[in-house]
This record gives C-alpha cells, sequence and structure tokens, in this order.
C-alpha cells in the first residue's frame, strides 16, 4: 500500500510540474555566431535610436491587456557596408532595464536584417515598452531601420501594427 502512495504521489508531482519556457531570443547562442571584433573599427560613426514595442495593449478598459507577441527587426540598409550593433538594451513601461540582448557588438552584413522575438507569453515589457538600439556605421553608410512588428491571433480575429525607430543620437 505503500508503494502505491509514494507511487501516486509521484505521479502528481511529475505532472503538476510544468517545463519552464525559454524566452526565445533571450537565448546568447542566437547571437554567438554574430559577434564581431571592434578593435580594427576606428573610423565608424556611432549613433543611437529609440524603438517603441507593445508586449500588451489596452483592451476594453485600462483594466484589462491582451498580450502581443512582438518581432524586432534590425536592418542593415547598406547594399554595400557591413554595419555593427553595440547594444540592444529592452525596457519596460517605467523605464527600467528589462534586459540586454547580446553583451559583445554583433554585424549585419549588407542588406541582412535579424530578429528578436519577444513572445506573447513575456509580458515583462507591458504596455509601454521600448528598445535602445547603439549602432556603428562606415562613414557613408546609411543607418540601420529598427522596425517593430506586434501581432496576436485569436480564433478568427487578429491584429498587427508596427512601429519604426527614431535616431536619437
Amino acid at each position: 500500500m505503500r508503494r502505491y502512495i509514494l507511487l501516486l504521489m509521484f505521479v502528481c508531482l511529475t505532472m503538476g510540474c510544468e517545463e519552464e519556457k525559454e524566452i526565445s531570443s533571450i537565448n546568447p547562442e542566437n547571437w554567438l555566431g554574430r559577434r564581431a571584433d571592434m578593435s580594427q573599427k576606428d573610423s565608424l560613426l556611432y549613433g543611437k535610436s529609440y524603438l517603441s514595442i507593445y508586449s500588451q495593449i489596452y483592451s476594453l478598459s485600462e483594466h484589462k491587456t491582451h498580450n502581443l507577441t512582438a518581432m524586432v527587426s534590425l536592418r542593415n540598409t547598406s547594399d554595400l557596408d557591413t554595419i555593427y550593433i553595440l547594444k540592444a538594451q529592452y525596457f519596460d513601461t517605467h523605464g527600467k532595464k528589462v534586459r540586454n540582448y547580446f553583451d559583445h557588438p554583433i554585424f549585419l552584413a549588407p542588406m541582412e536584417t535579424v530578429e528578436i522575438i519577444i513572445d506573447e507569453t513575456d509580458v515583462a515589457g507591458g504596455t509601454g515598452s521600448n528598445f535602445i538600439f547603439e549602432w556603428q556605421t562606415p562613414t557613408d553608410a546609411p543607418e540601420p531601420l529598427f522596425e517593430g512588428v506586434m501581432n496576436s491571433t485569436m480564433g478568427q480575429q487578429g491584429l498587427s501594427f508596427t512601429t519604426q525607430s527614431r535616431r536619437i543620437k
């Protein structure tokens, strides 16, 4: 009888434990292959851009929110030059830093785009989340473009909208 009780307790504990879901774009493996060596890059221009993102929006009232998936595109708009993203910092509605997406500079080849995905279940940013990107480009290269695409689908209804970055430095 004791065996059955122990077995039952084990099954209940095992089934009751949910595996913690990894938030997809935080994994450092996503960025290791993009590591850039900046030691020989002394003639690059520096810039900083701001991008608004919405991991949640209000629905029906200020007391009910709806979660969104956000895709943040980091785009090299140059067809000739490689550019470098030094930082991608994510902040919440209150301006508190939620996370850094990589701790080393990364490169984007000409016309290349990479994405940061903020899963629908990741609501740490809230209704007014945002990014600050620091970047460097060759002297005559156009500046990078950062865009956000937020979406959600439920049943037969869906919603999506976009935001674009603004250079702040």
